[in-house]
């Protein structure tokens, strides 16, 4: 099971940046509707995997994490290997779309 830690600019970097594993950021909103639809399904992924870490960062508290990497629209996710991004998508996607943004 996938760790899923809360980002902020205080812990990103040594959360996701300088993570020896590949990371799915789920940047999203309370108030968003996508977002809670979404949310579940980046759980599971979470629950079902040990090879990576799941961050979520609520772009309200964090806006300037989302404009860091260019995050105009939420729900977004982004992941992460080796401190880069290697892999985006903005909207609510099925579970096996978020595994395969995972390959």
């Amino acid at each position: 099971m996938a760790e899923i830690v809360t980002l902020t600019t205080e812990n990103f970097d040594q959360e996701v940046l300088n993570s020896d594993k590949p990371v799915l950021v789920d940047l999203w909103a309370s108030w968003c509707g996508p977002c809670k639809m979404l949310s579940p399904l980046v759980d599971q992924v979470a629950g079902e995997r040990d090879d990576i870490k799941v961050g979520k960062i609520d772009v309200d508290d964090q806006d300037t994490l989302a404009a860091k990497f260019g995050v105009t629209a939420i729900p977004t996710l982004l992941v992460f290997k080796n401190g880069e991004v290697v892999n985006r998508s903005t909207g609510f996607i099925p579970k096996d779309k978020i595994l395969g943004l995972l390959q």
